[in-house]
């Protein structure tokens, strides 16, 4: 004879009528909370393919999470795009930089397919078959109250050299407004020191080197300047390239509040919050006409430097660099104050690197201005 245990579990995993779904009992609004903790775009494309009411549900998600993971690159079609095919009068060595920094920054956005794929997908494309690919725009288009959107590149935007630390973050509207980049030519892990021993370390070197208004000598040496402003044009243009990437996708998700593009490394986030949002679509996008990206106006930066910065974790990062930068005009950046400037870029980076920011902002600061590109 079974245990009453036994037969009320049994009772309960069997329907009481034919063609009862217990399932069903479960009421849209927590079937919904589901959904938005599961968040992958892909998924919830799956989920939505299950049943009728699953479909129907699928398209009401707050959040969402698009993880771009393949790139296909064409190098004559990146060079067309960058309106540099062909040889032309008048360029050299600069022009072939230009060129060669475009292609290396453009590369993760070449092609974006962001679809299902099944094996016989990934078959036909072994074999040179026909292999459709899907925009973010087409893989999002049936989600239609979309409020919190964060996507992933498969890649980072900005290579470097193994050692090499270059992090950064950017607010975008229908333009540029902030960006604070973080970078360091070597990070290297060491015991871990107790803070206070670090804190004290950082105030000494801080202290060291503050009487002369120009940038230290040790910042000109083995190309220490130019290696800064590549990594900060660089990362200027993959911030502005992402940005041009979501000009389709906010036009077609009015409930949009939050956007958030990153990439598999963590090295850039590009940024964008509802007042953002609202003027991407209140101002028409100034794209750049050598590029599919939005062109970057002419900047302020606030540069600090430290020939070496060791944090309370042991880490110690070896020249390294904090640019603040804000478009000509604005007077704080964010929101106009200087008081949102200083939290964005006190917030901008978690872990040993928000220690590293705070440390570097206690420095001495270097003023410089870029023309618009």
């Amino acid at each position: 004879m079974q245990s009453r245990h036994r037969v009320f579990a049994e009772d309960l995993l069997l329907p009481r009528e034919e063609g009862e779904d217990h399932f069903d009992r479960v009421p849209d609004s927590l079937v919904l909370l589901i959904f938005n903790r599961l968040a992958d775009a892909r998924s919830l494309g799956r989920c939505s393919a299950v049943s009728k009411r699953f479909n129907a549900l699928v398209p009401l998600v707050d959040d969402a999470c698009l993880r771009i993971d393949r790139v296909i690159t064409d190098a004559a079609d990146a060079d067309d795009a960058l309106g540099l095919a062909g040889p032309r009068p008048g360029r050299g060595v600069l022009s072939h930089l230009l060129k060669a920094m475009l292609l290396a920054v453009l590369k993760p956005f070449g092609h974006c397919d962001a679809g299902v794929r099944g094996g016989g997908g990934d078959r036909a494309g072994k074999h040179g078959g026909a292999q459709q690919h899907h925009s973010p725009a087409q893989v999002l288009k049936n989600f239609s109250s979309i409020r919190n959107l964060r996507m992933e590149l498969p890649v980072s935007d900005v290579g470097t050299d193994d050692g090499v630390l270059l992090r950064w973050k950017a607010v975008f509207g229908s333009t540029l407004q902030s960006c604070v980049i973080l970078g360091g030519t070597r990070v290297d892990r060491a015991a871990a020191v107790p803070a206070a021993a670090a804190t004290a370390a950082g105030d000494h070197e801080a202290s060291q080197g503050d009487d002369s208004g120009s940038i230290p000598e040790s910042f000109y040496t083995n190309g220490g300047l130019k290696l800064r402003v590549v990594w900060t044009i660089s990362s200027l243009i993959a911030a502005a390239t992402r940005h041009y990437l979501l000009r389709e996708i906010v036009k077609e998700h009015p409930t949009l509040e939050t956007v958030a593009l990153t990439d598999a490394h963590g090295q850039g986030t590009l940024s964008m919050g509802r007042d953002q949002i609202k003027e991407f679509r209140d101002k028409p996008l100034a794209a750049a006409a050598a590029a599919n990206r939005t062109q970057v106006p002419a900047c302020n930066m606030k540069l600090r430097y430290a020939p070496m910065l060791e944090l309370s974790d042991g880490t110690r990062i070896q020249g390294a660099t904090l640019v603040v930068i804000k478009p000509v005009g604005e007077a704080g950046g964010i929101g106009g104050g200087r008081k949102e400037l200083d939290e964005f870029v006190a917030d901008a980076f978690d872990g040993p690197y928000r220690e590293a920011v705070s440390a570097l902002s206690k420095r001495r600061t270097y003023l410089l201005e870029m023309n618009g590109f």
